[in-house]
Formats: structure tokens, C-alpha cells, sequence
């Protein structure tokens, strides 16, 4: 079955985004900087615990099926836009924060206080995802993006039971990075103002001009 045109666009929309944005991430993750190390006295107060590693690995599981949802599925051109425009913009501004000041962290546990299978994944996890370029958190940002485009979504406002799943794992998640020793609570908060502001941006202040438009050619009509 051939897609609608609006939809095939929004695919290369995606391809075209996701080869820009992984290639600077691939960039960034190899080039040869100095990094300033993020510090804060809160981070050593959250022990670490291997079960988190569950959510944080949901996180792909949960942005690669809405996005896929959002692209394709039975959504208008808007909500896409809306969510699409709202990854995009946080995402690359994640790389330009990451290109004018990288950064670290040193908060991974050189011994786990407890061996076992989720340990052993934990363990895989810091093998395959460096401790630079963490900030403002990407995990935390994107799972927030896809709660509130779930929240806002025409389609999901019946949904109760994808709704607050949805908000219930986009806690875990971002309580999962801290947890794993992934990010500071400095990266986790960063992706959640950004996350914030950008909300502001691309829904309350888009909707209340949409809804500023109509009430103006009401009391015209009227």
C-alpha cells in the first residue's frame, strides 16, 4: 500500500534528521578535546542500583515506537510536526551545547556492590556508552518530548492506560540515569528545562495562537 505524500515526507523528514544528528554525535564522541568534568554534591547521595537498567534500556524501545508512530501511524500532519520540530530542535541543541563545551562525567562505580546478570548488562552499557557528552540529558529529554506529544495527541485522549504508562516509564527513565551512574542530576535537570522551554514553544505558544486566530475570526464572523 503506497503511503499518502504528507507521510512519505515525514519519513525523509526522519532519515534525513536522524543521518544528520548521529553523524555529529559520531563526530563529537571521537574527536580529541579537552571535557570539563560535571560535578555535584548530590549525585554521591543516589546509590547506585543495576535494576534501573531495565527502564533505561525501554527508553529505545519507547522513542523508536512512537516515533515510528508519530511518522506513520494514524496522527495528523500537526502532532507530527509538533513532536517532530520539538526532538529536533532539543536534539540539536544538545550537539551545539556538546560542540562549544564538552563535556563528562566520573560518577560510574569502579567496583558494583553487588554481581549479577543486571550488573553484568550495566557493565556492557559503560563498554558501549562513553561518560562524555552528556549534558543536558538526551534520555531525558526525548522521553519527555514523546510523554507530553502522547498527552497532547487527539488520537491517545481516550487512551488512559497508554497515557499514564507512558508518564510512569518516562520517570523511570530519567530516575534510571541517575541511578546507573549515567548522568548527574546537573544533565538530568538541564534536559528537563530544555524539555520545558521548548514545550512552551512548540505547544502552549503554538495552540495559543491557533486559538487567538480563531477567536479573532469568530468576533469577526459574528
Amino acid at each position: 500500500m503506497r503511503l499518502p505524500e504528507y507521510k512519505m515526507k515525514q519519513v525523509w523528514f526522519v532519515f534525513v534528521y536522524a543521518v544528520f544528528y548521529f553523524g555529529c554525535f559520531y563526530y563529537l564522541e571521537h574527536r580529541d578535546v579537552p571535557v570539563h568534568l560535571i560535578n555535584c554534591p548530590l549525585d554521591q547521595m543516589i546509590p547506585f542500583c543495576e535494576w534501573f537498567i531495565i527502564p533505561y534500556y525501554l527508553w529505545f524501545v519507547y522513542i523508536t515506537i512512537f516515533l515510528i508512530w508519530f511518522t506513520l501511524g494514524p496522527t495528523s500532519a500537526g502532532e507530527f510536526h509538533r513532536y517532530g520540530f520539538y526532538l529536533c530542535t532539543g536534539m540539536t541543541l544538545f550537539l551545539f551545547i556538546s560542540w562549544v563545551w564538552p563535556n563528562g562525567l566520573q560518577l560510574r562505580p569502579e567496583v558494583f556492590p553487588r554481581d549479577n546478570f543486571l550488573t553484568s548488562v550495566v557493565k556492557g552499557l559503560y563498554t558501549t556508552d562513553t561518560s562524555t557528552n552528556v549534558f543536558p540529558s538526551i534520555h531525558v529529554f526525548n522521553s519527555v518530548a514523546t510523554c507530553i506529544a502522547i498527552w497532547d495527541s487527539y488520537y491517545f485522549r481516550k487512551k488512559y492506560f497508554i497515557r499514564w504508562s507512558s508518564l510512569l516509564l518516562t520517570i523511570l527513565i530519567v530516575l534510571s540515569t541517575m541511578f546507573l551512574k549515567q548522568h548527574s542530576i546537573i544533565d538530568v535537570t538541564g534536559g528537563l528545562v530544555m524539555a520545558g522551554v521548548l514545550w512552551y514553544l512548540y505547544y502552549h505558544g503554538l495552540q495559543r495562537k491557533a486559538h487567538l486566530r480563531t477567536s479573532k475570526y469568530l468576533s469577526k464572523s459574528i
